[in-house]
């Protein structure tokens, strides 16, 4: 019986590869991951935005009647077809997630830690589901909105961290940048995730509630976006020291490339973060804003793992690296 993975067309076989992996396609798929994560936690701001957080004012049915859109006298129909399209995005993410569970646990030989990075996938989206149907609840409250946005860039994490090391082996970690250096990174990624969880009190006290019935934190906007700003200072700073110490020290090209490109995105969500301020923080900037804030957690991400690395497992003694992997 002729398989999928057997097809003669190239696309079918890679839609299938996760049923006969290599560690090509497992890369393949945990970059997918990657790729569905940031776009629906950047969809998800795009709900915010046209204020359509309660396009489907119930969960899990659209309307109280409904699972589906249905004409609703207290609702625009444009809001609540946003809002059913970002709930049907969960699906595509979390086939994309089964994928790579599925490539994980059908990898010959089996490595446990992908395995374990791969189910905290479908765990993470079942908590997103269901941590949405309090934001619904909860009439869009700042504080569950946030965290529904920062549960979003901890599932990247985790698919990133999949990505990464799907191309590695599981020896123990290896540096390929001065201790100190590889710190610095560490310290880097700390304060951008502080900067992610400034930018969501920012959202919170700001316009775009994603509807009219949403609260808002009582805070100062002023004050909040100036620690905003602050933080976002600090992040440029590191990033800039973390390239610098990169290339004094001569450290390998892809560390310095990935500091690099952390550095030019930082700098550009500079620009578009005092652009949206200054023109009374427009919708369309607002969602850009969201778009760079993912990159830019995403890049930090990536210039963290290319400071390490892990070598493939050496062979038990007496044993050949072929009957090593026949016997997992």
């Amino acid at each position: 019986m002729k398989l999928p993975t057997d097809h003669s067309n190239p696309h079918v076989r890679r839609l299938f590869s996760f049923w006969a992996p290599t560690q090509s396609t497992m890369r393949g798929w945990a970059m997918a991951s990657v790729v569905v994560n940031a776009g629906i936690t950047v969809t998800g701001a795009g709900v915010r935005v046209t204020a359509s957080g309660l396009g489907c004012p119930t969960w899990p049915q659209c309307t109280p009647d409904s699972f589906i859109p249905v004409a609703h006298p207290e609702v625009d129909p444009l809001n609540m077809a946003v809002e059913f399209g970002n709930r049907l995005l969960t699906f595509l993410v979390l086939a994309v997630g089964v994928a790579c569970v599925l490539s994980a646990w059908r990898m010959v030989p089996r490595r446990r830690s992908l395995v374990r990075l791969a189910l905290l996938q479908p765990a993470g989206i079942l908590f997103q589901a269901l941590w949405g149907g309090l934001v619904v609840s909860t009439m869009l409250n700042p504080l569950t909105v946030g965290v529904h946005y920062l549960a979003s860039s901890a599932l990247i994490a985790a698919c990133w961290m999949l990505y990464a090391r799907a191309g590695e082996g599981d020896a123990p970690v290896r540096r390929v940048a001065h201790r100190d250096v590889r710190r610095l990174g560490h310290v880097l990624l700390a304060a951008v995730f502080a900067l992610l969880v400034a930018g969501v009190v920012v959202s919170g006290t700001g316009p775009h509630s994603g509807d009219e019935m949403a609260s808002r934190f009582d805070l100062d906007i002023e004050t909040v976006a100036r620690l905003h700003a602050d933080i976002a200072y600090v992040v440029a700073g590191l990033t800039f020291a973390l390239l610098f110490a990169l290339h004094v020290t001569k450290s390998a090209r892809p560390a310095r490339r990935a500091a690099l490109g952390l550095f030019v995105v930082v700098l550009l969500q500079g620009v578009i973060g005092y652009t949206q301020w200054f023109l009374a923080v427009p919708a369309v900037l607002v969602l850009l804003h969201v778009v760079g804030s993912t990159l830019v957690w995403i890049g930090a991400l990536r210039a963290v793992t290319s400071l390490r690395t892990r070598d493939p497992e050496p062979a038990p003694a007496g044993r050949s690296p072929a009957e090593a992997a026949a016997a997992v």
